[in-house]
């Protein structure tokens, strides 16, 4: 492989696995946000 091919390839796996971790955090936050609704409709 060319030292460009490598390049794109690191990059988009890095791209790829930022974006899964920010739709991780946001679920997280969905889920916490719900939790703390209930406690406040207790």
């Amino acid at each position: 492989m060319t030292h460009k091919t490598v390049a794109i390839l690191v990059i988009s796996a890095a791209l790829v696995t930022l974006t899964a971790c920010n739709t991780v955090k946001g679920i997280g936050r969905d889920i916490e946000s719900v939790g703390e609704a209930g406690d406040r409709a207790i």
